[in-house]
């Protein structure tokens, strides 16, 4: 009787657990695609900075403030309507154009200002006063909004982590991820005495005012996401290092609560490790001028440019626990980590719609392994990024819904990182690699980008083609097969479950390459590697 055989090799799959909490739609409203899109009341102009004011009431739980923002026109105006962005229950009381006063109108989380008559050819300021009781996070950072807690000692702490919810869940702005301030912005919060507020950017003023108030003003000088505009109010100290990178003289203002600074004084002595290592893979730090800080949070962390939100509790690994469970995780900070890599993937390049958030996560938590790889070896590198593939669930796919504020799968991360190690597995040249991250971070230097112009960097830069690789881990939950069968002693092999065109080498245990499609091929290699392909088959009758 003939036999014939079957290996059947699952390729990036294992099980998942949620690295983030998603909420994912099957419908859509009005309000989602003026949230998620650059509809045409928002295409025709284009941030250029915030000046942004804030009162603080902690015991109210209350903010009022005031946002400056100057804005270009770029095309003309026809509906002569601005979308601006700010979720209930907050409110807007007046707002000015040029200095005179501009109409407008509210439909839900978006408000229409009427603004004919009032703009200037170019340069145009909207000065916009706003209050109200923000959204309250119930499980920050993953369920979004305004912190009001009190630290060990009973005292206020006050935070915010919107990403997903959107920075309009607590100040007015234009809302689109792919319209960042081209020239930064300044926010200045005013809290009681005895009170830090700290910000992204540099310390400019402090200031005391009456009424037992005081005021600090950060500035940012280059573009910043919304959502990672944030202040931080507490009972904080400042440790003052520097590091010398590649750019220079980089200042490192690190805050956290007055009785955490023994621990912090040692424990953050791995920013300058985690430095060392992106700035070997990425390249520059992209924010000197702004300065890199950590900043004890409330909450666990989040990527808050130049301004890293810090809570994981002066522990190593994920709030002391190896997301890879190799053991490598235990022996550094994941929040310090991971987060700061989000200055480069997510800060530095940013996309235009969250629905290609893998950019961001995907090459961050890649970051991961490499870190690893820099302190502890490829080796180590290795044991870590095989063991997070345990995290992946293959429940939708990574990319999500264009156009409505709707990301993919949180397969983003551990799915992500590992089809960027496939990528780099099969590119085959490290110094490449190294060559093509460094050059995504300086080609796309603080810009915007759509997921599709990062795939064609990375084919462009390989001379590999990967369209169906993308097209199969990012847009499909399909899972490659690699079918063997024996017939009259001859090897045969292709792919199953796979979209049309993809045809990823393969390596062997012993360094063999070979290169299945969706055709039958009948394997004419050397024995030993014919031995190796054989004795992962399962006999059937």
């Amino acid at each position: 009787m003939k036999k014939h055989y079957f290996l059947t090799l699952i390729i990036l799959l294992t099980s998942f657990a949620q690295a983030q909490v998603l909420h994912h739609k099957r419908t859509y409203t009005r309000q989602d695609t003026l949230r998620g899109s650059n509809t045409q009341y928002r295409d025709w102009w284009d941030v250029k900075h915030y000046d942004l004011t804030i009162d603080v009431d902690e015991k109210q739980k209350k903010i009022n403030g005031v946002n400056r923002i100057k804005f270009e026109v770029t095309k003309p105006n026809h509906h002569q309507l601005m979308q601006i962005d700010l979720q209930e229950p907050m409110q807007i009381t007046q707002m000015l154009i040029n200095g005179k006063q501009a109409e407008f109108t509210r439909e839900g989380n978006v408000f229409f200002v009427k603004t004919a008559h009032l703009l200037k050819p170019k340069k145009n300021e909207l000065k916009i006063y706003f209050n109200g009781h923000p959204h309250e996070a119930v499980n920050a950072p993953w369920d979004g909004g305004w912190i009001f807690t009190k630290d060990e000692k009973g005292r206020p702490w006050l935070s915010v982590a919107v990403q997903g919810l959107g920075a309009s869940a607590w100040f007015p702005n234009k809302d689109y991820q792919g319209d960042e301030p081209d020239h930064g912005a300044k926010l200045e919060i005013i809290v009681a005495e005895g009170l830090t507020g700290v910000a992204n950017g540099k310390l400019s003023k402090v200031k005391r005012l009456p009424n037992k108030k005081v005021s600090f003003t950060w500035e940012v000088k280059n573009p910043i996401n919304n959502y990672n505009l944030i202040p931080s109010i507490g009972h904080y100290l400042n440790i003052k290092k520097n590091y010398k990178g590649l750019k220079g003289n980089l200042e490192l203002n690190h805050y956290v609560l007055d009785y955490n600074m023994d621990k912090a004084l040692i424990h953050f002595g791995e920013v300058e490790k985690m430095l060392q290592s992106f700035e070997d893979w990425f390249g520059p730090y992209p924010f000197y001028e702004d300065s890199f800080k950590l900043i004890e949070s409330p909450h666990l962390g989040m990527e808050h440019q130049s301004g890293i939100a810090y809570g994981n509790k002066f522990m190593n690994g994920y709030l002391g626990s190896d997301l890879s469970g190799s053991g490598w995780g235990l022996k550094w900070d994941f929040i310090i980590v991971h987060e700061a890599g989000h200055e480069w993937f997510g800060n530095n390049i940013t996309t235009n719609d969250v629905a290609d958030m893998w950019v961001h996560e995907a090459f961050t938590a890649y970051a991961e392994t490499l870190f690893v790889e820099t302190h502890f070896g490829k080796k180590a590198a290795g044991d870590y990024v095989i063991g997070t593939r345990m995290k992946i669930v293959n429940d939708i796919p990574i990319v999500g819904v264009y156009g409505v504020q709707q990301e993919g799968s949180g397969d983003m991360y551990y799915k992500g990182a590992n089809m960027i190690h496939t990528f780099r597995t099969w590119l085959n040249d490290d110094e490449k690699f190294k060559n093509i991250l460094r050059g995504l971070n300086k080609d796309f230097y603080h810009q915007t980008v759509d997921g599709k112009d990062i795939e064609a960097y990375l084919e462009q830069k390989s001379g590999l083609d990967l369209k169906a690789f993308f097209e199969q881990y990012l847009r499909t939950t399909q899972i490659p097969l690699l079918e063997t069968k024996i017939d009259h002693d001859q090897l045969q092999f292709r792919y199953t479950q796979v979209v049309e065109g993809f045809s990823m080498p393969l390596r062997l245990a012993n360094g063999a390459t070979i290169y299945p499609t969706t055709n039958w091929q009948t394997f004419n290699g050397k024995k030993s590697d014919f031995n190796i392909l054989k004795s992962y088959l399962v006999e059937w009758r």
